[in-house]
């Protein structure tokens, strides 16, 4: 069964589909959501999230605008920083050990090995320097374009522009 039919499947409400593009894309979407929450237990449940969220939704996904995965990434990814940003998440992270925040700086510094579980920093690596560094910021680390404005010290105009344009020679890349 190709993909194409598998989704179409999946945005008919196959339960089967669901199961097999859940199989198919779980790990990444793990390794993309741990990275920013850093927790194991919180990233398996919004795993579930993400992929409930997406079957609840599936019929805005459109082929036209961009790769199935791509959209699933899309949702990981915003699940992950409103669950960051959540008070409940802030008042649990509030008694941490030291150990975590030596871990978040490290984790700061390059990609992680689970954010490399779906093998996208093989084909970031082929972009230019500025678009490697916002899209670590951006995708990989979960920063919002506010926060990527203020650490690279760039307008958030041009944060904008840039991530737009980034994507755009990433999904050139893919393509060939």
């Amino acid at each position: 069964m190709t993909l194409d039919t598998l989704i179409v499947q999946f945005q008919n409400k196959n339960e089967i589909a669901f199961e097999q593009l859940y199989n198919m894309y779980a790990k990444s979407i793990h390794g993309i959501i741990y990275s920013i929450v850093r927790d194991e237990e919180i990233a398996e449940e919004l795993v579930t999230d993400v992929f409930m969220k997406a079957w609840s939704n599936a019929e805005s996904y459109s082929k036209e605008k961009g790769r199935f995965f791509t959209w699933l990434l899309n949702i990981a990814r915003n699940t992950a920083i409103d669950k960051l940003r959540s008070k409940s998440f802030k008042n649990k992270k509030q008694n941490l050990q030291a150990d975590f925040f030596v871990d978040i700086l490290e984790s700061r510094s390059n990609l992680n090995r689970e954010t490399d579980s779906i093998g996208l920093s093989g084909f970031v690596k082929h972009l230019a320097k500025k678009c490697r560094d916002l899209i670590e910021l951006l995708y990989f680390k979960g920063f919002t374009q506010k926060e990527a404005s203020e650490s690279l010290d760039i307008p958030i105009g041009t944060i904008k522009t840039r991530n737009r344009n980034c994507i755009i020679e990433l999904r050139n890349i893919l393509d060939v």
